[in-house]
């Protein structure tokens, strides 16, 4: 049994199902059960099965978990620090997620491209000023960066949050870049209108 995974989906080669450890092959069934396809970046990344479960471990627990931020919100840094650094595959799978859980896609799209064009609230906007932040200038983020988060409203779990989900992303579009990974058509029509 191997994937139907298309090989042009990453810059390295892909595993079959027979390659790697059955937690991955579990989460593969899942996906299609769930999503009815499996994310290129499960193959992609699977081809390290050890470091993708580790990997996938920690970013489900702080992206898909019920935590101290929204999930719109895990949403909206995911794609505003992806639309940053340009990171195709992240920008557009999270932009999806966007789009589901604000029902926006108009205010989705903006974020991806341009977040000051979205025309967010104000705590919104403090997030996506911090992301920006930390992702373009890292070596100039001073603890004084906080204070605005905290003027509209974010406690120090909902900050620390924040900073893991920034940090996350910042890591994951690197490695989604570096390897040319693709994202899966059917994201781009995902909170969307149908027919739109």
């Amino acid at each position: 049994m191997s994937t139907a995974a298309d090989p042009s989906i990453s810059a390295l080669p892909l595993p079959s199902a027979e390659d790697v450890p059955d937690g991955v092959r579990r989460l593969w069934d899942r996906s299609r059960e769930v999503f009815g396809f499996v994310p290129n970046v499960f193959v992609a990344q699977a081809y390290n099965g050890e470091q993708f479960q580790a990997w996938w471990s920690y970013f489900n627990l702080l992206v898909n978990k019920e935590g101290h931020l929204t999930n719109a919100e895990r949403e909206l840094l995911a794609v505003v620090v992806s639309g940053l650094n340009r990171c195709t595959y992240c920008a557009v799978s999270h932009g999806a997620a966007l789009r589901h859980h604000t029902g926006d896609p108009v205010t989705a799209d903006l974020v991806a491209v341009n977040w000051r064009q979205a025309d967010l609230p104000d705590r919104e906007t403090a997030l996506a000023d911090y992301a920006e932040k930390l992702t373009l200038t890292p070596a100039d983020v001073t603890p004084e960066d906080l204070a605005p988060l905290r003027a509209v409203g974010l406690d120090d779990h909902q900050i620390l949050e924040a900073v893991q989900v920034i940090g996350m992303f910042n890591m994951t579009n690197r490695i989604s870049t570096a390897l040319a990974m693709v994202p899966n058509v059917e994201y781009h029509a995902q909170g969307r209108a149908p027919g739109a």
